[in-house]
C-alpha cells in the first residue's frame, strides 16, 4: 500500500514505524506536520491508500478522516485518552500497559480499534519506555491494524471502561522533598525524565530536573546535595537519596530555552563543597546505585556498558569511557563486549554541552577528538575479539563507534541512523574507512547522502551489523552475554585474532588510520570554524527545541526532518 506518515516530529517511534512498513514492501513516506492544515495539505499531495500517525500532537481534520482513512496510535490501552497517557502510567506506578491504534474521529482518543497490546512496564524512564516496550508493542499493533485494512476488516468500537486522563501540569510534578519517599521522588522525575522535566528550586535558581536514578547508600537531609558522580548531584529524599544527572535553567518568556546539561555542569558556581563519589566497583548485592559506565567480567569476556543521557557522548564522557576501556583493554579476556544495555547505544557528540560552551566551535572541536580517540582505542585493539552490542537506537558517531569492533551486535528493536547530514557534518569518527569495509563504498555513499533510518533487519541485510538479538529489551544484557560466552569458547578463537591482527597491520601499511583520521576531521574543522555553516543553526534549532532556520547542504529536498520516503 501508499502509507502516508503524519507526525508532529521525525521522533524514534516514527522511524520505526517508517522503516518497518518499509521492510514489509509498503511506499511509506513521512511528512512532519506542525497543525492540522498541514495534515490536510500532507494528504492532498501523497493522496496515500492509508494515513497512520505514530505521534501527532494536533488534530486530523474531519475533512481528511472522512474521506481517507485515518490511523492513530495511541500510546495507552483501550478506554484511555488523553496527551499525558505515559506519564500519567508511570507517575501512578502502574505494572502494565497497553498501546492502542484507533481510527480518527470528531473525539481525540475515540474512535474505533483496529489494533491494541499490552506491555510490561518496568522501573525506567519515559523515554527509554517509550523507546523500547512501548515502541515494540506499538510496531506490532500498527503492523496488525495495516493487515486487517489491507485484508478489507473492519474495526471494533471502544467497549469497557472510559478513563480520560487530562494533561499532566507542571504544578502536578513538583517534588516535595520534606515529605516524598525515594520512590515517589523516582516515579515523579521517570515520568518526565526527558521532555518536560520536573520544576525544582536548587541552590537559589529554578530548574528542571531530568533523569532519576535510586541511591540506598546515602542518607542526608531531604532535599540537600550530597554527593556528585560523573556530572550528576545526589539529592536526599526522606528515607534514602537519588541521582539526578541532568538540569535544564528555567528561562523566562521572550528567552531562548536553555539547554540541557550534565547537573554539576548546569550548576557549575553554585555547587557547595560535597565530594565527588566514584561508584563502587563491586556494589553489595541488591544495593541501588547509579553509574554510567560499568565493567564486569564472565570468565573470558569483559562486558564494558554505558548508558548516557539521550546517547549523547560529551568530550568528558568521551575520556572516561576511554579510560574505563583501556582498563577493560587490559583484563585477561578474549572477547571484550562493548556496549550491552538497553535503549540508546551512542547519537555521537554531545551537541547541549557544545551549544552551552563559551566556544561552541572549540568544543565541537575537542568533542570531535575525543570521540576519535576512542574509536581509535576499539580499531586498534588486535590482542581479542571486540563486540559492539547496540541494545538501542544508534546514529552518527555512534554508529561509527559500533562499527569500529569486529563484530556488531543489535537488538531487532533498533533503529540505526549511519549519517551525519542532518546536522550539516561531513562526519568523522574513521567512518569512511569502516563504513565502505562494512557495506561497500556505492551504500556507504548512498547511507550518508540519504540521511535515511535503516531497522534492526535491513542493517543485517546490507551488512551493516552482523547479528540480530530477537529479544526484548529487558533480556539483551544477559543475551548478549551468553552469545560472548560461546564466541569466547567456540573453536578457532586465537587463529581469529592472529587473522585479525595481521590484516590491521596489512591496512596500516596501505591506507593508515591516521590518513582517514586527518582528511575528516580536516573536512569537520573547515565547518566548525565557519559562523555560517548550516551545522550552527541547526544544532541551535535541534538543542533548543526551534525552528531550524538553516537548510541542509546539497540542494532542494535535503530537508529530511520534514519529509522522508522509502
Amino acid at each position: 500500500m501508499r502509507i502516508l506518515l503524519v507526525a508532529s516530529g521525525f521522533n524514534s517511534l516514527t522511524q520505526r514505524v517508517l522503516v518497518e512498513l518499509c521492510d514489509r514492501g509498503h511506499t511509506v513516506s513521512v511528512e512532519v506536520t506542525p497543525d492540522g492544515a498541514a495534515v490536510r495539505e500532507a494528504v492532498a499531495r501523497h493522496a496515500p491508500d492509508l494515513v497512520v500517525a505514530p505521534m501527532l500532537k494536533a488534530a486530523v481534520p474531519r475533512d481528511v478522516w472522512t474521506v481517507h482513512r485515518c490511523l492513530i496510535v495511541h500510546p495507552g490501552p483501550v478506554g484511555d485518552r488523553g496527551p499525558s497517557s505515559l506519564d500519567h502510567a508511570i507517575h501512578e506506578g502502574v505494572e502494565e500497559w497497553g498501546v492502542t491504534v484507533l481510527q480518527a474521529d470528531d473525539e481525540m482518543d475515540a474512535g474505533d480499534v483496529w489494533a491494541s497490546a499490552t506491555f510490561r512496564v518496568p522501573e525506567v524512564g519515559k523515554s527509554d519506555l517509550y523507546r523500547n516496550e512501548l515502541s515494540d508493542t506499538a510496531v506490532a499493533a500498527v503492523l496488525l491494524a495495516v493487515e486487517k485494512v489491507a485484508a478489507g476488516a473492519t474495526p471494533r468500537p471502544q467497549a469497557g471502561e472510559i478513563r480520560a486522563r487530562p494533561l499532566l501540569r507542571q504544578e502536578e510534578r513538583r517534588i516535595s522533598w520534606d515529605e516524598d519517599t525515594t520512590e515517589t521522588v523516582l516515579r515523579t522525575l521517570r515520568a518526565a525524565d526527558s521532555q518536560p522535566g520536573v520544576p525544582d528550586r536548587l541552590l537559589g535558581a529554578e530548574w528542571f530536573l531530568h533523569g532519576g536514578h535510586p541511591e540506598d547508600g546515602l542518607r542526608g537531609r531531604p532535599g540537600a546535595l550530597l554527593a556528585t558522580r560523573a556530572g550528576a548531584v545526589c539529592r536526599a529524599t526522606v528515607d534514602g537519596a537519588v541521582w539526578i544527572p541532568e538540569l535544564r535553567a528555567r528561562t523566562g518568556p521572550g528567552r531562548p530555552r536553555a539547554c540541557k546539561l550534565p547537573a554539576t555542569l548546569a550548576l557549575a558556581g553554585r555547587l557547595p563543597e560535597i565530594p565527588e563519589l566514584p561508584a563502587p566497583a563491586d556494589p553489595a548485592p541488591g544495593r541501588r546505585t547509579w553509574s554510567d559506565i560499568r565493567y564486569r567480567e564472565q570468565g573470558p569476556v569483559g562486558v564494558l556498558s554505558f548508558s548516557f543521557p539521550g546517547g549523547a557522548m560529551s568530550t568528558d564522557q568521551c575520556r572516561r569511557l576511554l579510560d574505563a576501556y583501556e582498563t577493560a583493554r587490559g583484563r585477561p579476556t578474549s572477547v571484550l563486549v562493548l556496549g550491552g544495555q538497553r535503549d540508546f547505544f551512542s547519537n555521537g557528540i554531545h551537541l547541549n554541552v557544545i551549544e552551552a560552551a563559551a566556544d561552541p566551535a572549540a568544543e565541537s572541536w575537542a568533542n570531535i577528538n575525543a570521540m576519535n580517540d576512542l574509536v581509535e582505542a576499539v580499531l586498534t585493539t588486535t590482542d581479542r575479539l571486540v563486540v559492539s552490542a547496540i541494545g538501542g537506537n544508534a546514529a552518527a558517531g555512534g554508529v561509527m563507534l559500533a562499527l569500529a569492533a569486529d563484530e556488531v551486535w543489535c537488538r531487532s528493536g533498533s533503529v540505526l541512523n549511519p549519517h551525519y547530514r542532518r546536522m550539516g557534518l561531513y562526519g568523522s569518527e574513521y567512518w569512511t574507512r569502516t563504513l565502505p569495509g562494512k557495506v561497500g563504498g556505492a551504500l556507504a555513499a548512498r547511507l550518508t547522502e540519504e540521511a535515511r533510518p535503516v531497522s534492526a533487519a535491513a542493517s543485517l541485510d546490507m551488512g551493516l551489523v552482523d547479528r540480530v538479538v530477537d529479544c526484548g529489551p529487558g533480556e539483551f544484557a544477559a543475551e548478549v552475554t551468553r552469545s560472548a560466552l560461546r564466541l569466547a569458547s567456540g573453536g578457532g578463537l586465537q587463529r581469529r585474532i592472529a587473522a585479525k591482527k595481521a590484516e590491521h597491520e596489512r591496512r596500516e601499511s596501505v591506507a593508515p588510520l591516521a590518513a582517514h583520521r586527518e582528511q575528516e576531521l580536516s573536512r569537520m574543522r573547515s565547518i566548525f570554524d565557519d559562523p555560517a555553516a548550516s551545522y550552527h543553526a541547526r544544532r541551535r534549532a535541534f538543542v533548543r527545541k526551534e525552528a531550524p532556520r538553516a537548510p541542509l547542504p546539497n540542494g532542494p529536498g535535503a530537508d529530511a526532518d520534514t519529509s522522508a520516503d522509502c
